[in-house]
């Protein structure tokens, strides 16, 4: 099901169309359309291509270099990329510390680390989540003391996405460990060549190394790189997870999964059936159809809202996690024992299976997280029942 357009929205995705049929490269389309894993050349070539058309940053206004697209041409831009196999840009600096730094940042600050942000010659990633202190945030140890101009940063991040890539982190630290636990937190901007930081990978089930610890061992921070005044770092977190609620809603790559659902069960199997005459197997793809247009509806209302992301973005992080989790499911049970195959194994093979099934069973393993981080899908429904007063 689609959502009918205005003309000039239906030209707008003609448009961003017409690009990606030239503009994405085909070895990066190939690896995404198969679920294999990318290397950061692929997101950081992709980046640099879009920001050269002008298309780096879309969901930033004009006034600090982005496109001041609607919410509707948004969306339809997300969409568009993940049907052609694009990858999904980095929301760590694009959607997350971006908004961060035009709300609460210096002018300096905007000015050092948006351009870069855009362009993608700066990686950012995460330092929020602790051993002990994940969705209850407000429980982080890692603090920093204040030396004159710097800070000494000491403690521990975990599931730091991507960040062996990276080479900055925005952090929350604890800089007052005397008032009430959410007042003594702060925001600062870490430089990852800084000496004292460290990362060790965690490898996933699938093999992946996709999220990391990170040690900071007396790491001088120049107050300079601090976010908004000291201690109001809970304020801003909360900003920012907002905006990383929002995003994980995914309902591109929804559709796009969707659809190579759909294709799949037309296949004839080994004894001449097709998946999608069962009845059962037809009624729960098209439940997913239709609460993906629910979801997509409800992205875009809000989406046009003035202000910033609020609880509502619990709403879409619930929905939209719990809606890729069961297209993972049925794509799993849609190619059978042809999902046997996992990890490197699995990985190293998929040049020979242009398809990609043998690497659904790690794409279902890894979607698992979707409910957990941003914080879990328990606390968003909490977040929600505060916010109607239940």
């Amino acid at each position: 099901m689609d959502i009918d357009l205005l003309p000039e929205h239906a030209a707008f995705r003609g448009e961003v169309q017409a690009f990606l049929r030239t503009a994405l490269p085909q070895d990066i389309r190939k690896k995404v359309l198969r679920g294999a894993s990318l290397e950061k050349n692929d997101f950081v070539r992709w980046q640099r291509i879009l920001h050269a058309h002008g298309w780096g940053a879309s969901n930033w206004p004009k006034e600090f270099g982005g496109t001041g697209w609607n919410a509707v041409q948004q969306a339809l831009f997300d969409e568009e990329c993940a049907q052609a196999g694009a990858p999904r840009q980095l929301p760590f600096g694009l959607k997350m510390l971006a908004p961060v730094l035009m709300q609460f940042g210096s002018d300096a600050q905007r000015k050092t680390y948006l351009p870069d942000i855009a362009s993608g010659d700066i990686w950012w990633c995460q330092g929020y989540s602790e051993p002990g202190a994940g969705s209850d945030l407000a429980s982080l140890k890692t603090r920093a003391v204040r030396d004159g101009d710097d800070y000494i940063v000491t403690g521990q991040k975990t599931w730091t996405t991507l960040g062996q890539y990276a080479d900055w982190i925005f952090c929350l630290v604890r800089t007052d460990s005397t008032v009430k636990p959410q007042q003594g937190i702060s925001f600062l901007l870490i430089d990852m060549r800084t000496p004292g930081v460290t990362v060790r990978p965690i490898v996933l089930l699938d093999g992946e190394r996709e999220v990391n610890e990170v040690w900071f061992d007396a790491v001088r921070v120049p107050v300079a790189n601090r976010v908004g005044a000291e201690n109001q770092g809970w304020t801003i977190a909360k900003y920012l997870l907002g905006h990383e609620r929002s995003n994980i809603a995914g309902v591109g790559v929804s559709k796009r999964e969707l659809a190579r659902l759909k294709t799949i069960a037309a296949r004839n199997d080994a004894n001449g059936q097709r998946l999608r005459a069962d009845p059962l197997f037809g009624m729960r793809v098209a439940q997913l159809d239709i609460d993906l247009l629910a979801l997509e509806i409800t992205q875009l209302r809000l989406l046009q809202r003035d202000g910033p992301p609020g609880p509502e973005s619990s709403m879409l992080k619930v929905l939209g996690s719990a809606l890729q989790q069961r297209i993972a499911e049925l794509l799993m049970h849609a190619v059978g024992q042809h999902a046997l195959p996992f990890g490197p194994d699995a990985q190293a093979d998929a040049g020979a299976d242009d398809q990609g099934d043998g690497l659904l069973a790690a794409q279902y393993a890894n979607w698992r997280k979707l409910s957990i981080f941003g914080g879990s899908n328990e606390i968003q429904n909490n977040i929600l029942a505060r916010a109607l007063g239940l």
